[in-house]
């Protein structure tokens, strides 16, 4: 079995006497892509705040290639490979399409916000965030400023800038929540193409159905915050326990 790029071990917060997130563990390989999956409330965005470094545990630790990173500030875990989209709050609305993601490609490769005003020096950083623009297909627009963009593209952006860290973990919290039936097949076909490169780990939170069994090599279930469910998506999504907590079939009738 291959070595584990992220891994958790008994996870938990507590808010009160509520656990949110109860004693989670679980790993994740590289070329693998999981969809965390479960009712309101089942602890699935918790999970990813505690991975991504917004929360931090009451107990248990987080692992990225064998290196605690429990204490890392999401700042540094981004840095060492953690990438989380839409919950990124290095956007400049201000700012073009284009810089954005050229700021984003300046910071991995560690040049620095003081050379913001000549990037004009670094046409490498400009056609390297063009690519990325290119990729999420609005190229066309990279010379307006990102907070004119409609949600669907904003979304787009935000991958593009998820892109430019190169991360070796990629983090999608309902990647397709607010966009259009036409402006979703663009978002799902880039995870695809990141599904592509083995060497990258893929974890979504979705709960559209479809989206799930399309991508997923691997399905974890959460419910109350704990893991109840974990492995091959037709076996997982045939569990009575699942179709009982998810899917709201009674486990007699499951059964």
């Amino acid at each position: 079995m291959a070595t584990p790029s992220l891994k958790t071990e008994n996870l938990t917060i507590r808010f009160g006497g509520h656990a949110a997130v109860n004693g989670v563990s679980c790993a994740f390989v590289p070329g693998e892509l999981t969809a965390i999956v479960g009712p309101n409330g089942a602890g699935k965005t918790t999970w990813f705040n505690l991975v991504s470094g917004q929360l931090t545990p009451t107990e248990g630790r987080i692992f990225l290639e064998g290196s605690d990173i429990t204490g890392l500030a999401p700042s540094a875990r981004a840095k060492v490979g953690i990438g989380r989209a839409f919950q990124l709050t290095n956007l400049f609305p201000k700012l073009s399409v284009l810089e954005n993601v050229r700021l984003a490609v300046q910071a991995r490769r560690g040049v620095g916000a003081r050379f913001l005003r000549r990037a004009a020096a670094f046409p490498v950083l400009r056609q390297e965030a063009e690519g990325y623009l290119e990729r999420v297909r609005l190229a066309s627009v990279a010379h307006l400023p990102a907070a004119g963009l409609p949600h669907g593209d904003q979304r787009k952006l935000e991958v593009a800038l998820l892109l430019a860290m190169e991360p070796k973990i990629f983090m999608f919290d309902e990647p397709t929540a607010g966009m259009s039936v036409d402006e979703a097949p663009v978002i799902l076909d880039l995870i695809a193409d990141i599904r592509k490169d083995r060497s990258k780990t893929i974890l979504l939170v979705e709960h559209k159905m479809d989206v799930v069994r399309a991508l997923a090599d691997r399905i974890v279930v959460l419910h109350n915050g704990e893991l109840v469910a974990d492995g091959k998506p037709d076996t997982v999504m045939a569990l009575p326990v699942v179709r009982e907590i998810y899917l709201g079939v009674p486990a007699e009738a499951a059964a």
